[in-house]
């Protein structure tokens, strides 16, 4: 396949990708202000303790094989036999990892007080995200072909928003949001699934317990830096949950604000998403420099905008209950404007200049950072909203920091290492 056909290829992936985010936040436009009305910072500080907490499991399912299965996928796609046996592995191996989490959560419930007055929701929360993190969404990025999964979700995230509409009317049904999520996920799973096997002849391989152990192995650096680089968003809210309480309004401030946060820096994940696969086979490192170009000046003029009408903004979408909290979102804005920068100068910079590697070291120390500087202030006694917002800013900050680093101190032996393949 020549270059024009690789970009054509590039830019239609990247505009499935860029619709499946706007998709999601389009609908998190629609139903977090009718959630947040309904059920009050109170309900609705719960959805977001009980959801911080099952990330962490969520993140231990995937353990990194979007990132890593992806790659392989995109190596070998013209092999289905390969990709079958890719896509088995991953399978088996989340699989395990589910069973471990399960049982891992159901104990914690058990022997946390405050957890185990709520246990159906924690529950239905972490069967929601498992049936999320089963869906094999890496053959289609490695694939390069979104455009399937990208109509199927579409349709699951209507349905998910009519459901909360028709049901959602009093605070002591906040069940329903982890619950009509689960219903959708696993929906989209088997609609995914029969999809794979018809059109691409994927299927399930024979259980080979070494590979399934080689897979994981292989995947374990992407499951640090993935771990590492988005743990940080719930272990924020677990620290608020657990000084404050899950049922404070405080959390659920937090919580609005860390979904608009989200919502936000989602917007650029499709184009590291994107170019990831394509930076492996052709890095083109100048088109890169385009996309850096392109987006980051209105980034850093509409994060201005927002933090100078934060408080009205949260009124507006989120509810007049939650006009305080647009003091969080003025100290996290700077984050929304660091996005481009950590998604762009990871994956898609280091791994076709052989530093994969520091993507994952980069995560690691700022998540490390952001522990023990949070653990100081709780020794300290200086725990507050305003000491965790900038903790968290400076922890992201020193991702991009690094990354630079790195990346400018290693460009003269990637070019050469270029220039003696091509002679």
């Amino acid at each position: 396949m020549g270059e024009d056909a690789n970009k054509k290829r590039l830019v239609r992936n990247t505009i499935y990708l860029y619709i499946l985010t706007f998709s999601s936040y389009f609908f998190s436009l629609i139903t977090v202000p009718y959630q947040t009305r309904i059920l009050g910072p109170e309900f609705y500080g719960k959805i977001g303790f009980s959801t911080a907490l099952i990330a962490y499991f969520r993140l231990i399912i995937d353990f990194g094989f979007i990132l890593s299965a992806t790659a392989d996928v995109s190596r070998h796609r013209e092999n289905r036999q390969r990709v079958s046996m890719i896509y088995s592995h991953v399978f088996y191996a989340k699989c395990l990892l589910v069973l471990v989490s399960g049982v891992a959560l159901f104990f914690l419930c058990l022997h946390v007080s405050f957890l185990r007055m709520d246990i159906g929701l924690y529950m239905l929360t972490f069967l929601s995200l498992v049936m999320q993190a089963m869906m094999p969404d890496f053959l289609y990025r490695g694939m390069e072909n979104m455009r399937f999964i990208t109509v199927r979700v579409l349709a699951l995230q209507a349905l998910f928003t009519g459901l909360i509409f028709i049901f959602l009317k009093e605070p002591s049904e906040y069940y329903f949001i982890p619950l009509f999520t689960l219903i959708g996920n696993v929906i989209g799973w088997f609609v995914v699934e029969r999809h794979i096997r018809s059109k691409w002849q994927i299927k399930l391989q024979k259980m080979q317990y070494s590979q399934v152990y080689k897979t994981m192995k292989s995947s374990f650096p992407f499951f640090l830096s993935r771990i590492a680089g988005t743990m940080y968003q719930a272990t924020n809210t677990l620290f608020i949950g657990w000084f404050y309480s899950p049922s404070s309004a405080i959390v659920g401030y937090y919580t609005g604000v860390d979904r608009l946060v989200g919502s936000a820096k989602s917007m650029f994940s499709p184009v590291a998403d994107s170019l990831y696969p394509y930076m492996i086979k052709n890095r083109d490192f100048r088109l890169l420099r385009k996309w850096l170009l392109l987006i980051m000046p209105p980034t850093i003029l509409g994060c201005i905008l927002i933090g100078i009408f934060a408080k009205p903004l949260m009124s507006l979408l989120l509810g007049p209950a939650f006009y305080e909290a647009g003091s969080i979102l003025r100290l996290l804005i700077p984050v929304v404007a660091l996005m481009p920068l950590v998604y762009l100068l990871g994956f898609p910079v280091l791994s076709p200049m052989g530093l994969a590697r520091h993507a994952n070291i980069s995560t690691i120390v700022s998540a490390a950072f952001q522990f023990c500087a949070l653990g100081i202030i709780f020794v300290l006694g200086s725990f507050s909203i305003t000491a965790l917002c900038i903790i968290t800013v400076c922890s992201q900050s020193l991702v991009v920091f690094y990354r630079a680093i790195i990346i400018w101190k290693h460009r003269k032996k990637f070019k050469e290492r270029l220039l003696s393949k091509n002679d």
